[in-house]
C-alpha cells in the first residue's frame, strides 16, 4: 500500500511536476489575496491570455517564453491604459476587446507555424512534460515574486485597498501599480505552464477568494491562500499519476472543492453562517 502511495515519487518527472506545481501555486495564491482586494479579476483574466503571442514568438525567436510573455502581458496593459484614456468606453469593455484581440494574435501566430508550438501546451499546460530547465526558471520566478511580496506586502495592501490614501501619504502608486502588473505577468507565465492559458485565472482568484471568506484580517489571507494554492497544485499533480486525467483540470477543481466548502462553512462569511444570523434577526 504504501509503495503503491509512493510511486508518484520514484519517476523524476512526477516529483518535478509536484514541487513546481506547488512553487506556482503559492506565488499565483499570494497575488491572487492582492488581485481580490484590488478588484482586479478581469485584468487578471486578461492578462493570463494577453501573454499567449508574447509565448509564441519567443518561441520562434527560440529566446526564453518568459521573455515574451512578460512583454506581451505588458504592451496588453499598455494598450489597456491607452484606450481606456482616450476613450469614453468603461474599463471592462476596453479590457474584453485588448485581452481577447491579443488571445487572437496568438492563435495566429500559433496557426502559422503549428509544428514548432503545441497549442494543447499553450491552451491546457503540460506540467508534468516540463523540462528541467523551464522548472527553475519557473521555480525562479515565484522566488522572486515571493521575496518581493514579503519585503513590499504592506505598501501594496495600502496601495490596493486605497490608491488615493497611499498617494496622500506619499507612496508611488505608479510605482506599485506596475509592480503588482509585473508580478501579475510573470505568475500569469509560470501558471501557463501550469494549467494552461484557459485555467491561469482560476489559480490567479480561487485561492485568494476562498481566503477572503474565511478571514478579515489580510494578513491571514497570506497565509490561508498559498496554503490553499500551494496544498492543491502539488495535490493536483499527484493524484494525476493515479488518475491518468490533466493536471491543470485537476489542480482546478481540487481549488474549486476547497472554494466551495469555505463558501458553504466560513464561520463569518459562510453561507450556513448568513442563514443562522437571517433566522435569528427573524426570530427577534
Amino acid at each position: 500500500m504504501i509503495d503503491t502511495l509512493l510511486m508518484p515519487f520514484s519517476y523524476g518527472f512526477m516529483a518535478r511536476s509536484i514541487w513546481v506545481g506547488g512553487s506556482v501555486g503559492v506565488v499565483c495564491a499570494l497575488l491572487s489575496c492582492f488581485i481580490i482586494l484590488k478588484g482586479w479579476s478581469l485584468l487578471g483574466d486578461a492578462l493570463s491570455h494577453a501573454v499567449v503571442p508574447g509565448v509564441a514568438i519567443a518561441y520562434w525567436l527560440g529566446l526564453p517564453f518568459v521573455l515574451g510573455a512578460f512583454v506581451s502581458g505588458l504592451l496588453a496593459v499598455l494598450g489597456i491604459g491607452v484606450v481606456r484614456g482616450n476613450s469614453a468606453l468603461k474599463g471592462d469593455a476596453v479590457i474584453g476587446v485588448v485581452f481577447t484581440a491579443f488571445f487572437a494574435l496568438g492563435f495566429l501566430l500559433i496557426s502559422l507555424n503549428p509544428s514548432t508550438i503545441s497549442l494543447t501546451t499553450i491552451l491546457f499546460g503540460n506540467l508534468l512534460g516540463i523540462s528541467s530547465g523551464d522548472a527553475w526558471q519557473l521555480v525562479a520566478i515565484a522566488g522572486g515574486c515571493i521575496v518581493i511580496i514579503a519585503l513590499r506586502w504592506k505598501d501594496l495592501l495600502l496601495y490596493c485597498f486605497d490608491e488615493q490614501h497611499a498617494r496622500a501619504l506619499g507612496f508611488n502608486v505608479r510605482y506599485l501599480n506596475i509592480l503588482l502588473l509585473a508580478m501579475m505577468s510573470l505568475t500569469a507565465v509560470a501558471a501557463l505552464q501550469t494549467v494552461g492559458a484557459i485555467l491561469v485565472i482560476a489559480m490567479l482568484i480561487t485561492p485568494g477568494a476562498t481566503a477572503y471568506l474565511l478571514t478579515d484580517r489580510f494578513g491571514h489571507m497570506l497565509w490561508i491562500a498559498p496554503l490553499v494554492g500551494g496544498l492543491t497544485a502539488m495535490t493536483g499533480a499527484y493524484l494525476s499519476f493515479f488518475f491518468d486525467t490533466s493536471v491543470g483540470g485537476l489542480i482546478v477543481v481540487l481549488q474549486t472543492l476547497v472554494f466551495l466548502i469555505a463558501f458553504m462553512l466560513a464561520p463569518r462569511h459562510g453561507l450556513l453562517a448568513h442563514r443562522r444570523r437571517w433566522q435569528q434577526e427573524a426570530s427577534s
